[in-house]
C-alpha cells in the first residue's frame, strides 16, 4: 500500500525531511535515512509532536510581528 503521508506542497518535501532530522537530533532520537522500525512509537511520536510544537511557535511569532 502506498504511503498517504505526503506534503500538501510537493516542493516542500525536502525541507520537511531536513526539519524532521533536525528535530530528531535536537531531542536525541537516532533517526536515520530509510528504515526506522527499530525506534519505539514514543520516539517517533516525539519527533512529530516536537515538529508541530516548533511550527506553532514559529507561526505565533510571525503573527505577533516578530
Amino acid at each position: 500500500m502506498p504511503s498517504r503521508n505526503r506534503a500538501v506542497i510537493p516542493e516542500a518535501q525536502e525541507a520537511l525531511n531536513r526539519f524532521k532530522f533536525e528535530v530528531a537530533n535536537e531531542i536525541g532520537v537516532p533517526l536515520k535515512q530509510g528504515y526506522n522500525g527499530d525506534l519505539t512509537s514514543k520516539q517517533n511520536g516525539s519527533v512529530g509532536g516536537y515538529m508541530v510544537k516548533k511550527m506553532i511557535q514559529d507561526y505565533e511569532q510571525r503573527m505577533a510581528g516578530k
